[in-house]
C-alpha cells in the first residue's frame, strides 16, 4: 500500500444550510432595493465552489481541490456581490435623481453634478464592502488550515479545515445582513440629495436683472423724450436713422 493511498479522502462539507439567510432571504428590500437577485447569485457562487473543490478532490494535486475554495475564491465571490449590489444602488438613485430634476426642469448641466460620480463610486463600494470584516478573519482561518489538509495524514487537519469552512459560510450570511443594513443606511443618503433637486427652483435674479434693465432704459428714454435730459449724439443719430426710413 503505497503512501498516497494512506491519505485521508477530501471531504468538502455541505454549506447550503450554513449559508442560512443568503439562500432563504430575510425579506427585506433595503432602500426600497430587491438584492433577491444578486444574493441568490452569491450562494450559488459559493455552492459552486464547493462542487468544483469535490471534483477535483480525487485528482493527484490535494491542495489545488483545497484552493478551489480558499479565501480568494470567496473574497471573489464577495467582490461580485459587492458590485452587483453598488449597481442597483447607483441606478435606484441616478434615477430618482433624474426624475425630479425633470419635474422641476433643471437644467442638465445642474444634474450632472448630482449623479453619482466615479469617485463616490469607490467610496460606496468600499463603505457596502466593508460589512465583510468579519467573514475575512474566517477565511484567514480557512487558509491557515490548508496545509495540514492538503498533507492529509491527520484527521485533525482535515477536520479542522471543515469546520473553517462552515465557519466561513455562517460569516458570509452574517455579512450579507450587515451588508443590507449599509444598503439602506447609504441609500437614506440620497434621500436628501433628491429632496434637495424636489426643491429646486428656477433662480429669480436673471428675471429681475432683466426688469430693472428694462425698466431703467424705458424710464431714460422717456425722460428724453420729454425733454427732461439731453438726448446724446449717439441715441440722437440712431433715432434720426429710424424715422428717415
Amino acid at each position: 500500500m503505497t503512501s498516497a493511498q494512506l491519505l485521508l479522502p477530501i471531504r468538502v462539507p455541505e454549506l447550503g444550510p450554513s449559508l442560512g439567510r443568503v439562500v432563504v432571504g430575510t425579506g427585506r428590500t433595503p432602500g426600497g432595493i430587491d438584492l433577491a437577485a444578486v444574493r441568490l447569485r452569491l450562494a450559488a457562487r459559493v455552492i459552486d465552489l464547493a462542487g468544483e473543490a469535490r471534483r477535483r478532490a480525487p485528482l493527484r494535486d490535494r491542495e489545488e481541490a483545497l484552493r478551489a475554495i480558499d479565501r480568494k475564491a470567496w473574497l471573489g465571490a464577495w467582490e461580485e456581490t459587492v458590485d452587483g449590489v453598488i449597481d442597483l444602488m447607483i441606478d435606484q438613485a441616478n434615477t430618482r435623481i433624474r426624475w425630479e430634476a425633470e419635474h422641476v426642469r433643471m437644467p442638465k448641466r445642474r444634474l450632472q453634478q448630482l449623479l453619482v460620480t466615479p469617485q463616490e463610486r469607490r467610496t460606496l463600494h468600499a463603505r457596502v464592502g466593508s460589512s465583510a470584516a468579519g467573514l475575512v478573519k474566517s477565511l484567514d482561518q480557512v487558509e491557515s488550515c490548508i496545509p495540514a489538509a492538503a498533507a492529509g495524514k491527520s484527521g485533525d487537519g482535515m477536520r479542522a479545515w471543515q469546520r473553517a469552512l462552515t465557519l466561513a459560510a455562517r460569516r458570509l450570511e452574517a455579512s450579507w445582513l450587515s451588508l443590507e443594513d449599509a444598503v439602506a443606511e447609504e441609500s437614506s443618503r440620497w434621500d436628501a440629495v433628491v429632496d434637495r433637486v424636489s426643491r429646486w427652483r428656477k433662480p429669480l435674479w436673471p428675471v429681475v436683472l432683466v426688469g430693472v434693465l428694462v425698466t431703467g432704459v424705458g424710464t431714460w428714454v422717456g425722460l428724453v423724450f420729454g425733454g427732461y435730459l439731453e438726448a446724446p449724439d449717439w441715441f440722437a443719430s440712431l433715432w434720426a436713422a429710424i424715422t428717415d426710413r
